[in-house]
């Protein structure tokens, strides 16, 4: 007897969020198929049903990260709306939180990727580029202000910091969680005066 459409569907699904587990915890280099099947509960056979290669598996990854990354994103700018907070400043505020440093597995992609991305293939690349684009557009349109092209380059500057902080904290985190503690709090606050201060 074969096996069903939904299955196939669903069994695609279960070996895409393993690998993303797998993928945001220790880098999509350090992880093999072989770890990946075990993970998702499949032979590499049944892995070679799903997808051509590891990479057309990164680039499922990456495009479902990237879209949910978005979704989460355009949900936060509402609820903050909803209760009349500044999106931006509620955003940052969530973004450089020990709660978020410490969520490598569900936050933000794009940090999670970020060290990787560059040596992805070409899908992937693009679908980061994609979601990275998103993210500018998106904070931009919560920015103050009367003209698209400063409302976009601030976008573009806070997200960058935003992302830098909580890599160089998440780096030094098990090192050194004084100096992670530093990076974050300290990156916070500078990012909400440059806010205020627009």
């Amino acid at each position: 007897m074969g096996v069903s459409k939904q299955q196939v569907i669903e069994n695609k699904r279960a070996i895409v969020a393993a690998a993303e587990k797998l993928f945001r915890e220790r880098g999509v280099a350090a992880v093999g198929l072989a770890e990946l099947t075990k993970a998702a509960g499949f032979t590499q056979g049944g892995f070679y049903n799903h997808f051509k290669s590891k990479d057309a598996l990164v680039a499922a990854v990456m495009e479902k990260a990237m879209e949910e990354g978005a979704a989460e994103l355009v949900a936060g700018i509402e609820a903050s709306r909803a209760k009349a907070a500044d999106p931006m400043q509620q955003h940052i505020e969530w973004y450089l939180s020990p709660d978020h440093l410490a969520n490598i597995e569900a936050g933000c992609p794009l940090t999670a990727f970020a060290g990787d991305v560059r040596r992805l293939g070409k899908e992937a690349r693009q679908s980061y580029a994609d979601g990275l684009a998103l993210n500018f557009n998106e904070l931009a349109k919560v920015i103050d202000g009367d003209n698209p092209r400063e409302q976009r380059k601030m976008a573009v500057a806070l997200f960058s910091q935003m992302v830098g902080s909580l890599l160089l904290s998440r780096a030094v985190v098990d090192a050194d969680p004084v100096l992670a503690k530093e990076i974050l709090e300290d990156g916070r606050q500078h990012l909400l005066q440059a806010l205020s201060a627009k």
